[in-house]
């Protein structure tokens, strides 16, 4: 670990804890949700103070949204990415280039969601940025981080998608791999942005996914644990353990103000990053369809609203009642609680399916 902490380390026997990515990875845990708990409730009195109207409700969205979630403020994801980025500047190895690098496309798509969400509260209208400015963009950053990670991958591991079942196998995609990973984390990217529609249902299952590739950074990154599972050995990637253990202290330290009801939105500005964080960390682990099998619950959402508009634009009717998916469910009378906490549960058992193939030889 290179950081300031280092000479405390040194001068201290007691510190040299701070040398074991366990034990980073779990302090990087408790500051995030420290930061979240402290400092979340001045940051949305703060969003407030420029937000009158809170976040601008869709006019075609459920009729209760209107009446329920009027005048709770958004961009949310400000307080996630303040716990994010300070807790894995004060724990993680500054000198690893992963970390760099998912940091870089967190904060940038973050970045990105701000503005969409700072046209929407200051506009008043539910469109923000242009969806080609918002794939641009998007696109952009992933590409430019993927080539980074690749040029950061040893041997034919930088540019071949590993399968999480054949583990032997190594699909060759040679220059044309960034493109790959650049997909990966726009999906992610876009895919936990559209989930995001209820209190508390998108956060959790990003915790969950958070805490899965906390666990596969930790083992791929270290040769024995790696060499065990018959998993690919990717050097540097046991400092994203720390980083994803953050992103879960984030998360739990948001969900204490975005349970139901919530008092507040993670807006575009949490959703754009924390599903680029989840597409680069899967895409330097190597595990980015254990990502489609963990984050199951994002790709059954976004499929919904694919399925729903190729439907609609071929025959003029509708699939589903309304997409995204558990938008579906409050229309057939489903309560909100029942729907998160239903989605919550099948997230859980497809991250433990996710697991099981860790350990398939």
């Amino acid at each position: 670990m290179y950081n300031f902490l280092v000479p405390l380390a040194d001068e201290f026997q007691l510190f040299n804890l701070a040398r074991y990515h366990t034990f980073r990875a779990g302090a990087a845990c408790l500051t995030a949700l420290l930061i979240c708990l402290v400092f979340g409730a001045p940051i949305i009195r703060w969003l407030r103070s420029f937000q009158r109207g809170g976040q601008p409700i869709r006019d075609d969205g459920p009729e209760r949204h209107l009446i329920e979630k009027k005048g709770t403020p958004t961009m949310g994801g400000v307080m996630i990415l303040l716990a994010l980025v300070v807790s894995t500047l004060l724990w993680a190895d500054l000198t690893s280039g992963m970390v760099w690098a998912v940091l870089l496309l967190t904060v940038g798509y973050g970045a990105l969601g701000f503005a969409d969400d700072w046209l929407k509260v200051t506009k008043r209208n539910s469109k923000g940025v242009s969806g080609r400015m918002k794939l641009a963009v998007q696109a952009a950053l992933g590409l430019v981080v993927a080539v980074w990670i690749t040029w950061l991958m040893p041997g034919p591991l930088s540019t071949t998608l590993a399968l999480p079942v054949f583990k032997e196998v190594l699909v060759p995609f040679g220059l044309l791999f960034p493109l790959v990973g650049m997909l990966v984390m726009m999906g992610s990217s876009n895919a936990v942005n559209l989930t995001d529609g209820l209190d508390g249902l998108a956060i959790v299952p990003v915790m969950i996914a958070a805490a899965v590739f906390a666990l596969i950074a930790y083992l791929v990154g270290n040769r024995v644990f790696a060499d065990y599972l018959q998993l690919h050995y990717v050097p540097g990637t046991g400092e994203l353990a720390v980083l994803a253990s953050a992103l879960i202290g984030a998360a739990l330290g948001f969900l204490w103000f975005n349970a139901p009801p919530a008092a507040v939105f993670m807006g575009d500005t949490g959703s754009l990053a924390l599903g680029g964080a989840l597409g680069a960390l899967a895409v330097a682990t190597k595990h980015e369809i254990v990502l489609a099998i963990v984050g199951g619950l994002f790709v059954v959402e976004t499929v919904s609203v694919v399925i729903q508009v190729f439907w609609y634009k071929r025959t003029g009717r509708r699939v589903f009642l309304m997409a995204p998916l558990h938008h579906h469910f409050e229309k057939k009378g489903w309560a909100e609680a029942t729907i998160v906490i239903r989605f919550w549960i099948i997230a859980m058992i497809l991250a433990l399916v996710g697991l099981s193939t860790l350990k398939i030889r």
